[in-house]
């Protein structure tokens, strides 16, 4: 498992500072159910706006 996980989404709940991700668990899909190639053919489900 990693140890840290960066995120640069600073409009998410789980945003800290050092653009840390304080999720207790990171949930990624790739588009439409497609196996991806490329990092720009997934999205983090895990990601909340901050309100």
């Amino acid at each position: 498992m990693a140890k840290d996980v960066l995120c640069e989404v600073n409009n998410c709940t789980y945003w800290a500072v050092g653009n840390r991700c304080m999720a207790d668990a990171i949930y990624v899909v790739s588009h439409k159910g497609r196996q991806a190639s490329t990092s720009e053919e997934t999205d983090c489900k895990t990601f909340v706006p901050k309100i």
